[in-house]
């Protein structure tokens, strides 16, 4: 079986339209609901199951799509019935498709409010079926009043996502300062890492369970300098013993890279049992993101590192899968 871990929301144009209404009008005129009817949105689902059986993927793990989900936005009352919505559309998807569909809810942060106002809504879509959780590490989209994911002002959300053994595919979104969003993911993804790793998130919460999209960010690619820097910056507790390449593979990966140098670095540095399938499929890959011949062409990697990234891995992080 073919799990591609990384997907996102297929809509119609008119469901997009709905935050145009909501930013203009903000709370004026209560919760203003979608125009896009059911039938609108399962035949966007039929559109992304076709996609998939033209490479053949079995099921695709679906989430909203982060550049648009607008964190920043004020007043946040908006941007909590903004990502509802997508969540609701997503429910609706998997419900009419629930063998090739499932679930990843995006979480309602809001830029300076605290991580606890999220519990809500990920409570809402675990108690539907949904199997992980879209977790930005700068729902201030570059202002730069983010703390860093090592920060404890996250910890009250990992205790959250340990308790209920919930993944979190760390993607950022928008970003409103000097680089492009695609730009902004990479820097976000590197920083998170290497802030985690730097405070020890992993000694505090041993089962947590991150995948970093995107190969990664920069860190698999800028490694010797992280662990250059490893002794000095990267291992701030008396009690740390753990290396930086040891703790980097506590992160999961997926293979949004789309090239075969790439990824066969990747692999060489974090190891296939740490790698997830995932495509974006449809993204911003193109004609690149047929992606399973590009895995198996990789020549380091065995029949089994290849059943483990395109199924076996997914199955062990997505619990929620097996059920």
């Amino acid at each position: 079986m073919i799990i591609d871990s990384h997907a996102h929301l297929v809509a119609p144009d008119s469901f997009y339209g709905l935050w145009t209404m909501l930013e203009a009008a903000g709370t004026f005129h209560g919760r203003i609901p979608s125009k896009t009817g059911e039938e609108d949105l399962l035949a966007s689902a039929r559109r992304q199951i076709a996609l998939m059986d033209e490479v053949g993927t079995d099921v695709q793990l679906t989430s909203p799509r982060p550049f648009v989900l607008k964190h920043s936005a004020r007043p946040s009352k908006i941007v909590h019935w903004w990502i509802e919505e997508n969540n609701d559309a997503i429910a609706t998807q998997v419900a009419a498709y629930p063998d090739r569909l499932r679930g990843v809810c995006a979480l309602p942060q809001v830029a300076d409010e605290p991580v606890s106002t999220v519990f809500d809504e990920l409570d809402r879509n675990l108690e539907r079926g949904f199997v992980g959780v879209l977790l930005n590490p700068d729902p201030s989209e570059g202002a730069g009043t983010t703390p860093v994911m090592g920060d404890e002002y996250w910890y009250p959300l990992y205790e959250r996502l340990v308790e209920r053994d919930v993944p979190a595919l760390l993607h950022p979104a928008a970003c409103y300062g000097r680089e492009t969003y695609s730009e902004h993911f990479i820097s976000e993804e590197s920083l998170a890492i290497t802030s985690m790793i730097r405070a020890g998130v992993f000694r505090d919460f041993p089962e947590l369970k991150v995948i970093v999209p995107h190969g990664g960010g920069s860190v698999p690619y800028q490694l010797g300098r992280w662990i250059a820097h490893d002794r000095g910056i990267l291992s701030t507790r008396p009690d740390d013993r753990e290396t930086f390449h040891e703790t980097l593979r506590r992160f999961w990966f997926d293979t949004c890279l789309y090239t075969q140098e790439a990824l066969e670095l990747l692999f060489a540095v974090v190891g296939a049992d740490r790698v997830l399938f995932g495509t974006e499929r449809p993204g911003s890959g193109g004609s690149l993101e047929n992606l399973k011949p590009v895995v198996e062409k990789i020549p380091a990697l065995s029949d089994d590192d290849r059943r483990a990234v395109f199924e076996g891995n997914a199955l062990q992080v997505y619990s929620r899968l097996n059920g």
